[in-house]
């Protein structure tokens, strides 16, 4: 009995199942349509790793063509210094090569001797044009319409220039004169200047001829303050108050206190009129100062 229920059983679920409908589609696709999708995919796929593959061999060429461009512009820059110099020689001055000889050769032979119809060198000639060009210019200019001085004339404005400078130079410098960079002066000009103001303001001391009178002698080989014309021009410029002497720096300029001691030193070896007695100390001009005292009581220039 339970053999025939599990037959019939059986019997009836294989009944059900035949009676179900039969699935036709993938995911909601016919089959026909699926297959033929995934096939486009597949080809999508196919095109695109071909395209993938010519992009990778475009690109090592490109890079081997670029290493040859790399290649060939070192080699050209590994060019030989000197053959550049060599080739820049050549081109100018256009020489010809052996094989170009007979394109310029003449029709005169001389023992073996051939003449060649060589043509002066380019920089040569645009130098010989340039020199041409300079002198037209140069003899316009210097010769013709005057407009520049020429090299005479122009030495001699710039002589007339340096004169004023050096006279500007000189007075300035003698402004600048003091008791240790003053030298005796011996042109007449300076001495004749220094003899007026000797006359204006010290001759009523030592007398119009040196000769002396309140002050000392001015002729004679002593003097109280030193006979060097430093000594002398130190003398007059600050003078000497506690023997009466005023200092004249006030009222003459370094130039003119040079003039008066330079004239003073020229009064030297004169003979005046009544002179008064040495006073100070002897002094050799060659020499210098001797220690042989006179008399320095009296007031006094030297």
């Amino acid at each position: 009995m339970l053999a025939t229920a599990a037959n019939a059983q059986e019997a009836a679920d294989a009944a059900a199942a035949a009676a179900e409908p039969v699935s036709t589609t993938i995911s909601g696709l016919s089959k026909v349509s699926f297959y033929a999708l995934l096939s486009v995919i597949g080809l999508e796929l196919l095109v695109l790793f071909i395209l993938l593959y010519n992009l990778k061999v475009l690109l090592a060429r490109e890079k081997r063509l670029t290493v040859a461009e790399a290649g060939e512009q070192a080699a050209a820059a590994e060019v030989p210094k000197k053959e550049r110099l060599k080739n820049l020689w050549m081109k100018l001055n256009s020489f010809r090569s052996l094989h170009e000889e007979s394109d310029i050769e003449l029709d005169h032979n001389y023992d073996g001797i051939r003449e060649l119809d060589n043509k002066l060198p380019p920089w040569w000639l645009y130098l010989f044009y340039v020199c041409i060009i300079f002198a037209v210019i140069y003899l316009w200019r210097y010769h013709v319409s005057h407009s520049a001085p020429l090299s005479k004339e122009e030495f001699e404005q710039e002589m007339v220039k340096a004169e004023a400078e050096k006279q500007a130079y000189l007075a300035k410098a003698a402004n600048n004169v003091d008791e240790n960079t003053v030298t005796l002066l011996t042109d007449g000009a300076a001495l004749e200047s220094g003899k007026k103001i000797f006359t204006s303001n010290c001759a009523a001391c030592h007398s119009a001829d040196g000769g002396g009178g309140v002050g000392p002698n001015l002729t004679d080989n002593y003097w109280l303050h030193g006979g060097d014309v430093k000594d002398v021009f130190k003398t007059i410029k600050y003078g000497v108050p506690e023997k009466g002497m005023k200092s004249w720096k006030d009222d003459f300029s370094p130039v003119q206190l040079a003039q008066l001691a330079s004239f003073v030193k020229s009064l030297h070896g004169t003979k005046p009129a009544t002179p008064k007695e040495p006073q100070g100390e002897l002094y050799d001009e060659k020499g210098g100062q001797q220690a042989q005292p006179k008399d320095s009581t009296a007031v006094s220039l030297k």
